[in-house]
């Protein structure tokens, strides 16, 4: 089972982050890309709902909030892209499987395959050893870091866009489905980080609004020798807490950088923020974790 040892537990509790080389097989691994390959091969966007993604904040406004394919997304299995792969029609400009930016965010509920990963036993004995008593599953990600397309993350917290009351109650989980270097955009993180607060929020405006949201804040100029990479190799799991500051460079290199993501909330004494983007529904309410 996958227990912490006493020392990972604090390295995680001083850096916000912790990198578990090896939590995956190769075939583990195999398999949910193999399980992605079948989800694109019948992926069909109407060209009104073809969304590139986006972490820069004028950008999120306008690509996302201005869409209800976005904000109604976080019970279903819906398709995001990269900039610049459409015409001005919303033609492909690239083949579809290499303009996907992103696949969100309900896989954990309605694919066996990423819905056994979620909650497979050494995931939650990995909760367990983080102290959580009843955690949800709050969103799920496949995110693929195209070559030479796949874009900037900026730096930001989880928090800022999964809030709750009190702080510290999200974590998010990262799974490397290939390796992720320097080269393909790895991840990197300020350690310690995650101690500060929140800076920003995006809430979801009142209904008939537009944009569907706004940031309330803003995230400070960040001090870019503070940002520790961190490459790992596939199988790898990354925790994530939710207010540590990560980011990810542009892919500039000629392979992908596939990662399977969730992120889980302490339900017990937990307040989810109404005014977040992503809110459980009667069909899906947040499901626990432990089975």
């Amino acid at each position: 089972m996958a227990y912490l040892s006493p020392s990972q537990l604090q390295k995680f509790r001083e850096d916000g982050f912790l990198v578990l080389e090896g939590f995956w097989s190769a075939d583990e691994c195999v398999a949910m890309q193999r399980r992605i390959g079948e989800i694109l091969a019948e992926m069909d966007v109407p060209l009104h709902c073809r969304t590139e993604f986006s972490t820069q904040e004028e950008e999120q406004l306008r690509a996302q909030g201005s869409t209800d394919y976005f904000l109604s997304s976080g019970d279903k299995i819906r398709f995001f892209f990269e900039k610049g792969v459409f015409d001005e029609k919303g033609n492909f400009l690239v083949p579809p499987e290499k303009s996907i930016n992103k696949i969100g965010h309900a896989l954990h509920a309605h694919d066996p395959v990423f819905r056994c990963v979620t909650h497979s036993p050494k995931v939650q004995a990995l909760a367990r050893s983080l102290g959580l008593r009843m955690p949800v599953v709050v969103q799920s990600m496949y995110i693929f870091k195209q070559p030479h397309l796949g874009g900037e993350v900026s730096p930001h917290q989880d928090a800022s866009f999964l809030y709750t009351e009190p702080l510290g109650r999200v974590l998010g989980v990262w799974i490397a489905l290939e390796d992720a270097t320097l080269e393909n955009g790895c991840l990197w993180f300020i350690p310690g980080s995650h101690t500060g607060g929140v800076s920003r929020r995006m809430v979801r405006a009142p209904a008939g609004s537009a944009p569907g949201t706004s940031f309330l804040g803003t995230e400070p100029a960040r001090d870019n020798s503070l940002f520790v990479p961190t490459p790992v190799r596939r199988g790898a799991l990354i925790l994530i807490h939710g207010e540590v500051v990560h980011k990810s460079e542009q892919n500039f290199s000629d392979c992908s950088r596939q990662a399977y993501t969730f992120h889980l909330m302490e339900a017990a004494g937990t307040v989810w923020s109404p005014d977040n983007w992503l809110q459980p529904t009667a069909e899906l309410p947040f499901p626990p974790l432990y089975t």
